[in-house]
């Protein structure tokens, strides 16, 4: 399965662009039990066999088991000893998000640029190697313990990377039709979302090209502050949140509790068909967050016209919200793992390039509730 390059959206020539990045090659979840987090996404969420890592392959330390859906892929990772680094790294965290991978076309070249304007090495350029040829690979710290890794792989032509075979069992669910990662959104400490937004600015030359302060993410008990950054080509946005002052605790102060660090809130997934996917998740067992019935009663006087009937919207719980290059359709799970800290959003984009602003006060308030029933707003 090669990578292939996502939607296109307007950014810097190429000549500006000193990071050109050319999607999302790989999320990495340190997980406590990587055989069973890579059962639930194939039959929860639609992935499928890929490929594998561990005593069968020579890997003494770790399991990684890598799940595929379209141009998503899911590296799987646990510990198979104790006091180890992915073990003190799960026991702090919980189940989540270590690696952010990128696919480019030269990873020491981009380790090289982002360390020399100031970025922490996490890895420096290595070379990996077997018989279907070599991949490059470098990689940097962003916010709390999470780590991009840059990857080269235009001399390789294996399944995966190197040290990996095929995995293949006689367990294939049908996909739900997700496509590829449409943002990824981090959670960081107060008075740190400008820190980062700096960072993704003058390390890997983003932009920031939405902000949302404490009047736009809103509601009566809590708030929050996101600013979106967007890579020079505009392939890879990552939206950064930090709290902001409320009544009582926010989304992102309950993220920040669990999780104990900064880290990632959700992936937003990309889907053609946000009906069919959502009506499929929910019949595998996935929950999502509700807002009102009455959100629909006024939501096309908000949005306009729309291709799809409101019923299945209204009967799903399918968010609406229109820009001015279009409308999107989302919805958004509740936590995927014990602690209330990482989730998904399923998107389906016609032509907005927005992220949803007109839906933010239902959706917080159908947190609030979540929170409630958990004890912790």
């Amino acid at each position: 399965m090669s990578v292939l390059t996502q939607k296109e959206a307007p950014g810097l020539s190429v000549a500006e662009d000193f990071l050109p990045l050319k999607g999302t090659d790989y999320v990495e979840l340190y997980v406590s039990n990587s055989k069973q987090a890579a059962h639930y996404y194939k039959t929860a969420f639609g992935f499928q066999d890929f490929a594998y890592k561990g005593l069968e392959t020579g890997e003494k330390d770790i399991e990684s088991y890598v799940v595929a859906q379209d141009k998503i892929r899911l590296v799987l990772t646990s510990p198979l000893h104790s006091d180890s680094a992915i073990g003190r790294h799960i026991d702090k965290h919980g189940d989540g998000v270590k690696v952010i991978a990128l696919w480019v076309d030269d990873a020491t070249d981009a380790w090289k640029q982002t360390t020399s304007r100031g970025a922490k090495s996490f890895m420096e350029p290595t070379v990996e190697e077997d018989e279907h040829g070599r991949v490059v690979r470098s990689g940097i710290h962003i916010y709390g313990e999470v780590v991009h890794i840059f990857v080269e792989r235009k001399d390789y032509h294996g399944l995966f990377l190197p040290g990996y075979n095929a995995w293949k069992t006689d367990y294939h669910p049908t996909t739900v039709g997700l496509k590829y990662v449409d943002h990824m959104v981090g959670n960081v400490a107060l008075g740190r979302m400008n820190h980062w937004v700096n960072f993704y600015e003058e390390v890997m030359g983003f932009r920031n090209i939405l902000t949302f302060d404490d009047k736009d993410i809103s509601t009566e008990y809590t708030a929050l502050m996101s600013k979106v950054m967007s890579s020079g080509n505009g392939f890879i946005k990552f939206p950064i949140n930090e709290p902001a002052a409320g009544k009582k605790k926010s989304q992102v102060e309950e993220y920040l509790d669990f999780y104990e660090d900064e880290g990632v809130q959700h992936l937003a997934v990309a889907t053609d068909n946000i009906i069919d996917t959502v009506t499929k998740l929910k019949a595998r067992g996935v929950e999502f967050l509700r807002v009102p019935s009455t959100y629909y009663d006024t939501i096309l006087d908000r949005v306009g016209t729309i291709d799809e009937d409101l019923a299945p919207l209204k009967e799903l719980g399918i968010l609406i919200d229109r820009d001015d290059e279009g409308y999107l359709l989302q919805l958004f799970t509740k936590p995927v793992q014990s602690r209330p800290t990482m989730f998904f959003e399923i998107i389906q984009r016609k032509g907005a390039k927005s992220f949803g602003k007109g839906n933010f006060k239902a959706l917080f308030e159908a947190i609030e509730r979540e929170q409630e029933l958990r004890g912790t707003l």
